[in-house]
């Protein structure tokens, strides 16, 4: 009887583990399509991906994002299981694909190693922020014009504002630039060198509230001129621009790295000249 018993404590053991092996096994699985494993990974990973593009992009994700990826992996797993039973491994085309995709995903990862490594401080920012800023300085103008087709044109207008004519007003009925014409050709603040240099010039040498007493000519035609103020330059302080400031340090010092890699490498191919 005792003997008995405990065989059947044994036996129990047996069933026991035995069911716990299949059981471990799920666990790691999403499923088993005809005896080859999808794993549990291969969706955490698949799942991380999608949240993190989805996270950049300011996008939310399903609720049931979870089980479209197990479907679509469970499915990718049968479509690839026939595609390799009718041979298509092994075409040439797919190879070629296998390699470009091999090299695209190890140079993302790099790319995104380096960017980890060689973070941008705040050091660094504040320091390119005062290059731009002194690069910046100078003086704004705020200046109005009109502009027309012919000199003939410009002259006459000039006439009539020299006899008490409002400027706004023959912009808006005159003025050929649609950006500004509607506004009475004010052009607000910026800097010369926003101009053609035949306009910037002309404009400079104005007083506040003066004319340009003859039409100035540039690629677009005639202009007439009038300067409403002048500022010193405005700067975004540094806090609306930091991000702008940090990705365009990021992308200075990857483009440094790659370029670095390019030149240590022994190669006999000849790139062309950026």
């Amino acid at each position: 009887m005792k003997k008995r018993l405990l065989v059947t404590a044994a036996a129990s053991l047996l069933l026991s583990a035995g069911f716990a092996l299949p059981l471990a096994a799920q666990a790691q699985n999403i499923a088993i399509v005809n005896g080859k494993p999808v794993p549990k990974a291969r969706a955490d990973a698949f799942i991380k991906l999608i949240q993190k593009q989805a996270s950049q992009q300011g996008q939310q994700l399903p609720p049931d994002v979870d089980q479209r990826v197990r479907d679509k992996l469970v499915m990718d797993e049968i479509i690839s299981q026939e595609a390799e039973r009718r041979g298509l491994a092994t075409t040439a085309e797919y190879k070629v694909q296998m390699e470009q995709a091999r090299q695209a995903l190890l140079g993302q990862a790099l790319r995104e190693d380096f960017s980890k490594k060689n973070t941008v401080g705040d050091a660094e920012i504040q320091a390119e922020y005062d290059k731009f800023k002194s690069q910046a300085g100078g003086t704004e103008y705020r200046a109005r014009h009109i502009l027309v087709e012919k000199e003939d044109e410009a002259k006459a207008l000039i006439k009539q504002l020299n006899g008490g004519a409002s400027f706004e007003e023959l912009a808006k009925k005159n003025s050929k630039d649609p950006g500004s014409g509607a506004n009475g050709g004010d052009l607000d603040f910026a800097a010369p060198g926003s101009y053609v240099p035949e306009f910037s010039q002309a404009m400079v040498k104005l007083k506040k509230g003066e004319l340009t007493q003859d039409p100035v000519k540039t690629q677009f035609g005639y202009h007439i001129i009038k300067l409403e103020d002048t500022r010193q330059a405005q700067f975004p302080p540094i806090d609306e621009v930091k991000p702008q400031i940090k990705q365009r340090l990021e992308q200075q010092k990857l483009a440094a790295f790659l370029e670095d890699l390019r030149s240590k490498a022994k190669t006999d191919y000849k790139f062309t000249a950026n």
